[in-house]
Order: C-alpha cells, then sequence, then structure tokens
C-alpha cells in the first residue's frame, strides 16, 4: 500500500490555532502531512516565508509525521510534484464552503486526480482567522489563546519594529 501524503496549503500568515488543530487531526489520519505555504509575489504579507516556516516549524515540532515546505503556482503542479493527490481544507463555518468549493472544483477540474478533504475546525477556533488576529494584536490582547507562543512574540516584535520605523 502506497503511503497517503496529504497537503494542507495556505498563507499561514500567521498560522493559529485553528490552523494547528486542522494539521494536528490531519496528521492522525495520513501518513504524512506536508503544510504547504502558498507564495504569491503580488500579495503582501505581514511575515516573511522565512519567518513563516520557523513559526510553524517550531509550532509542529511534536509532530514527526508533518513538514513544512512552500510552493508558487499552482496547488495541483506542487501536489503531482511532491506525489500527493490528497488536500485538506479547514472550515470555519459554513461562509468558508462556497469559496473552498469553488477551489475544489477548480482543483479537480486541472487535475481530475486530486481529492480534496475538508474538516471542520474545533469550535474553540471557530472565529479566529489569521487576519482577525493580526487585527488585535496591536491593542495589548493575549493572543496565546489564538496563536502558538511563537507567533504572539513575532507578533510583538513586528509591532515594535513598525513604532520605531
Amino acid at each position: 500500500m502506497s503511503k497517503k501524503v496529504a497537503i494542507i496549503p495556505g498563507s499561514f500568515d500567521p498560522i493559529t490555532n485553528g490552523h494547528l488543530d486542522i494539521i494536528e487531526r490531519s496528521s492522525k489520519i495520513f501518513d504524512e502531512i506536508i503544510v504547504a505555504i502558498l507564495v504569491n509575489p503580488d500579495k503582501k504579507y505581514l511575515f516573511t516565508l522565512e519567518e513563516r516556516v520557523e513559526m510553524i516549524e517550531k509550532s509542529i515540532s511534536t509532530l514527526s509525521n508533518v513538514k513544512v515546505d512552500s510552493f508558487c503556482g499552482l496547488l495541483v503542479n506542487y501536489a503531482k510534484k511532491v506525489n500527493s493527490n490528497i488536500i485538506v481544507r479547514g472550515l470555519r463555518a459554513v461562509s468558508d464552503f462556497e469559496y473552498e468549493m469553488q477551489l475544489t472544483s477548480m482543483n479537480k477540474s486541472l487535475d481530475s486526480n486530486i481529492e480534496t478533504f475538508y474538516m471542520m475546525t474545533n469550535t474553540k477556533y471557530s472565529f479566529i482567522s489569521s487576519s482577525v488576529v493580526k487585527g488585535v494584536s496591536g491593542f495589548g490582547a493575549d493572543l496565546t489563546k489564538f496563536v502558538p507562543k511563537i507567533v504572539s512574540e513575532k507578533l510583538e516584535e513586528k509591532l515594535k519594529e513598525e513604532q520605531n520605523e
């Protein structure tokens, strides 16, 4: 039987506890998980690719079958490159589903072998997104309920850098 390698794609700017919930649960189902950071040259990120890789690697260090990688371009092309036909996507709410369905349909039309699995995030993380975390980070909120400690620390550093500019 061949190894089941699943890809969990995203920008992870930054990774949240909701993302980790999906990664951890997926790691119990599939043989190998690749957290694949999408690099979009047209998008402005708060964290560099290197910072995002570091934060994710530190956050998943206890998961032996999970690794971090990055890609640019189409996810289906990346999937072929890493010999995977499995994509895992997290859903926070019904509102996520329409967008995710569009992505799934496009991926399936580009490569009929691609299978997408949806996982509902734990309800305690259903309101958390990278955007929301970045939005509240400048107001002194304790972010450790929403993101790993390393992310909270890096967000504080970014805020200090921006204030000093």
